[in-house]
């Protein structure tokens, strides 16, 4: 090995700004070194495992490159295979350099990284989040890895790659896929995690870690893991998906790790829960299992599955060594996997996830943390409180808790010395807005969050109909986002979650939808309704999807309708939504919602742009002069919610 070569790259690894650790991802500077000097003297098991690795075909600097293409796509698949073998490439061969100071290594990575940095312009497909959350994680890594050594790659190359990652890969991921099994959600949080760090993006680093713990879909951290016993969304689907979807959750708290924050630890372990539950049926052992629907409300499980049982995949070295190397907890069952499995190998397909476990994280591992700020605050009117809880930061002794009250408030410390990541404030007043910053220490604030304690006056919430899932809504003073469930507004009975303020005589509503909702089946829109529950009259503009053969790409049109008493009727519908709003049947781009009322006449319209308005229909309803106009939410399936956002929203008073 060229020690020297070694040494030099050791020498130029850095702290970046933004007060993020460089290289930072899946490898921290003590990562490589502890793994350097594991190799040098055949330490084992990570000697074991750095042979395996040396071996793979993607680890030679001989490999040649199938790429590049101006476009990579898959369903339909568009140099997809050609992409993630490259990737694949770039990541081993950026390691084989920092590990042993082979400049040929080096170059080869460089040069993969800069032909697709520099030709790729378009992420394709239905499945393009898919393909833009699995290749370019490893893509990143190994931009990442050369970045911060003396590999030679130039800064003109380095920003180019950066600006590759920012503009054409984060694009396709950063509204995650909660339209999905929770995998394509977790593939997303952690390559989303990735550029955020590698570009020194605080904003888009922050949105993984807020998606991971509070995201509405399937790849949130307890929708993914749905209880302490260890159950996964995908667990009745097929053990190879369940363990991608954890593979990936393990890779977004390693990076998490390195910056400084305690993922791993997040809803009392919840992670760790999932491993040992999933190793432990795949080591042929019995475990429990409640019948599921997930978030979508297209995936139902009545019984874990036995697909794919017995196939251990190499992710359980990198959870072993944290909960029991660095943490002395126990997980008895995934270390019963890493004996089966050790030295771990390749991941299989393609580059769905990193693998070689036994190199990259057997060694002793006991790096000082950096000190970093909270992160991911996330606040929960809960009754009269607010509740707030965070991501821990590693190095925190304690927290600092300070509110700013709107409108013109300043910040002031309401608590301090907190030993836990979690507060509830209860010194607040309904209705009004705070804002909140944990801080861990001089110079380590958390980014601000905003909250009003309940509805603002004079808004309502509440839920109407034959509802088994309470609904809520929180408004952070620009948004509202509402939780309902409810079958539908043209059934025999309303149900939805309805957020409303008092309108009386003429004036319009309006609100611009934000997807994408949780739910494929989501009816979302906008009503008037009647103020007094004996006269149940009302008129909604609903967007809602219409099957056309396959569940998974229905078409999306809005509309019109009104009740008068136990009667509904359809007044008018849209032209289904086009595209950017509506992609392979998914909702991917905001549009515009308006109710308008001029004496008896009510006129329902839609918008793209929120200037240009397109008539739905208009109907003449004599609707009682007092009215609730307000946003509405159904998940129009009975055993889950769907969660929704509106801004932008204006009515007579408001805001």
């Amino acid at each position: 090995m060229k020690l020297l070569g070694l040494f030099m790259s050791l020498l130029t690894l850095a702290t970046g700004t933004e007060g993020f650790v460089h290289p930072g991802l899946l490898h921290s500077r003590a990562d490589i070194t502890r793994m350097s000097a594991a190799i040098a003297a055949h330490t084992q098991p990570t000697f074991a495992g750095w042979e395996v690795f040396a071996a793979h075909p993607s680890s030679q600097s001989t490999y040649v490159m199938q790429g590049p293409a101006a476009e990579i796509g898959r369903n339909p698949n568009v140099h997809s295979a050609a992409y993630d073998a490259d990737a694949n490439a770039a990541y081993h061969n950026a390691l084989r350099w920092c590990l042993t100071g082979d400049r040929n290594a080096a170059a080869k990575a460089i040069a993969i990284i800069n032909a697709w940095s520099a030709t790729l312009t378009t992420i394709s497909g239905r499945d393009a989040v898919l393909m833009a959350g699995l290749g370019p994680f490893k893509m990143v890594n190994a931009a990442e890895l050369l970045r911060y050594t003396d590999a030679g790659w130039s800064a003109a190359d380095s920003a180019r790659a950066a600006h590759s990652f920012r503009n054409v890969i984060y694009p396709a991921l950063q509204n995650f896929a909660p339209f999905a099994n929770g995998n394509w959600d977790t593939a997303a949080i952690k390559t989303v995690l990735t550029i955020g760090v590698f570009c020194d993006d605080r904003a888009i680093y922050e949105r993984a870690l807020r998606y991971y713990v509070d995201g509405p879909g399937d790849g949130r951290l307890t929708h993914y893991i749905l209880n302490a016993a260890g159950q996964c969304q995908e667990s009745g689907r097929d053990q190879q998906h369940t363990q991608l979807g954890l593979g990936h959750l393990g890779d977004a708290c390693e990076i998490a790790w390195h910056q400084g924050l305690d993922l791993y630890a997040y809803a009392d372990h919840r992670l760790l829960a999932g491993f040992e539950y999933t190793a432990r049926y795949n080591l042929g052992e019995d475990v429990p299992f409640t019948p599921t629907l997930d978030r979508t409300g297209k995936y139902r499980h009545a019984a874990i599955s036995k697909n794919g049982r017995g196939n251990l995949r190499p992710i359980y070295e990198q959870i072993l060594n944290h909960y029991i190397a660095r943490q002395n907890l126990s997980a008895p069952f995934t270390a019963q996997a890493v004996a089966r499995l050790r030295p771990e190998g390749p991941a299989r397909p393609a580059a769905d996830h990193p693998g070689f476990g036994t190199l990259l994280y057997t060694s002793p591992d006991h790096d000082a943390p950096a000190p970093a700020a909270p992160a991911a605050v996330i606040a929960e009117n809960s009754g009269p409180n607010i509740t707030l809880t965070w991501i821990a930061a590693r190095a925190a002794a304690t927290y600092t808790v300070s509110r700013a009250d709107h409108p013109t408030g300043s910040f002031a410390i309401i608590a301090r010395d907190l030993t836990s990541p979690r507060y509830t404030d209860a010194t607040v007043t309904r209705g009004h807005l705070y804002t909140y910053i944990i801080s861990a220490g001089p110079g380590l604030d958390s980014t601000p969050t905003t909250l009003a304690a309940g509805p603002p006056p004079p808004w309502q919430t509440s839920d109407h109909g034959p509802i088994t899932l309470a609904g809520h809504t929180r408004y952070d003073g620009h948004t509202f986002t509402l939780e309902g469930a409810g079958c539908a507004r043209d059934a025999s009975a309303d149900a939805f979650h309805f957020a409303a303020r008092p309108f009386t005589g003429d004036g319009a509503i309006t609100a611009r939808f934000v997807p994408p909702p949780s739910s494929q089946f989501s009816h979302v829109g906008l009503a008037l309704r009647s103020a007094t529950p004996d006269t149940p009259s009302q008129i909604s503009l609903v967007l809602a999807p219409e099957p056309k053969g396959e569940v998974e790409y229905p078409r999306w049109s809005v509309r019109l309708l009104a009740r008068t008493g136990a009667e509904s009727r359809e007044l008018g519908r849209s032209a289904p939504l086009p595209t950017p709003q509506v992609l392979h049947g998914r909702l991917q781009a905001p549009f515009w919602f308006r109710l308008t009322r001029t004496g008896d006449i009510v006129t329902g319209a839609i918008s793209i742009d929120g200037t240009t308005w397109t008539t739905v229909a208009a109907t003449t309803l004599a609707l009682p002069p007092a009215l609730h106009a307000g946003l509405t939410a159904a998940s129009h399936v009975p055993e889950t919610t769907t969660t929704v956002t509106f801004d932008h929203v204006t009515a007579p008073g408001w805001p």
